[in-house]
């Protein structure tokens, strides 16, 4: 579920707005540090842990984007794969606050108010209902007039911009609501496990979070929560076939994009699905 919610956020910004990111690990991190540090030097549960990582991780999504809204496609994918390269370096270096690579230990399980939420079942609901939360944020952003916007935008970002659609703020906007919602997946980590380490937010997993996105289907909420779920879940069912899982892994996605080019539940879909929602029920005459 923490899966989930990155790859909803990451779907926001690569799916919806057409700017593809290889470093939205980085803020993942980001998240999940804020989080930590907060935990071990204030002693604060998910009242503060949680708005402090959206709000932490926005604020430098916000700053990393400032440079970058200028860039398109590929030029924009390498810049955030620098950017995501230099967060990891600075948390991989950063001795005194990160501890560097020994990572931080001792992070409080999740409580809410002083309620201890730290039972394994009282954590599975927390993350639930959060993710629940995030997935619904997405979707009511991407079937919206702002969503419409974004469309618009990933199409042609210069036709977008001579209809009087204000380019250079939608993409520092998304950018930040992408980071935030990253950010409170690092949350939800940080506090779930108890320890997190540099190694946990290298390249290798903003690559799995944009795989998950492309299989589900770009711009599809859906798409983006079933990808992580088939990404997730085939390798732990198929954990007694050792190594050879990754196999069966690399299976299912050429199978997904070779027969489900626009991925399993397509931007399509989803918006037939969502307009069918939305409209009202017609009363019979």
């Amino acid at each position: 579920m923490i899966f989930v919610i990155l790859a909803a956020s990451l779907n926001l910004l690569t799916g919806t707005a057409g700017l593809v990111s290889l470093g939205h690990a980085a803020f993942y991190a980001v998240g999940a540090y804020t989080a930590a540090l907060v935990s071990l030097r204030f002693g604060g549960g998910l009242e503060l842990s949680l708005p402090a990582s959206a709000a932490v991780t926005g604020l430098v999504a916000f700053l990393v984007a400032i440079p970058s809204i200028r860039l398109v496609r590929i030029f924009f994918t390498v810049a955030t794969l620098s950017v995501g390269e230099i967060i990891h370096v600075i948390i991989t270096n950063w001795d005194g606050l990160t501890r560097g690579p020994m990572g931080l230990r001792g992070i409080r399980q999740p409580a809410l108010f002083g309620f201890d939420l730290g039972s394994r079942l009282g954590t599975y609901y927390t993350i639930a209902i959060v993710s629940l939360g995030a997935v619904w944020i997405v979707w009511r952003l991407t079937h919206s007039y702002y969503g419409s916007a974004l469309r618009a935008l990933r199409e042609d970002d210069q036709s977008a911009d001579a209809m009087g659609i204000p380019v250079g703020r939608l993409k520092l906007g998304v950018c930040a609501i992408s980071g935030a919602l990253a950010g409170v997946a690092g949350c939800l980590l940080a506090h779930s496990t108890g320890y997190i380490s540099p190694d946990m937010f290298g390249i290798d997993e903003s690559i799995l979070m944009l795989t998950m996105v492309v299989t589900g289907g770009l711009g599809s909420v859906p798409g983006a929560v079933l990808g992580a779920a088939v990404l997730i879940l085939v390798p732990e069912l198929g954990r007694e076939a050792g190594h050879f899982r990754m196999v069966l892994v690399g299976l299912v996605l050429y199978a997904a994009i070779l027969l489900r080019p626009a991925g399993v539940i397509g931007e399509a879909v989803a918006l037939r699905f969502a307009r069918a929602s939305q409209s009202p029920s017609r009363s019979l005459p």
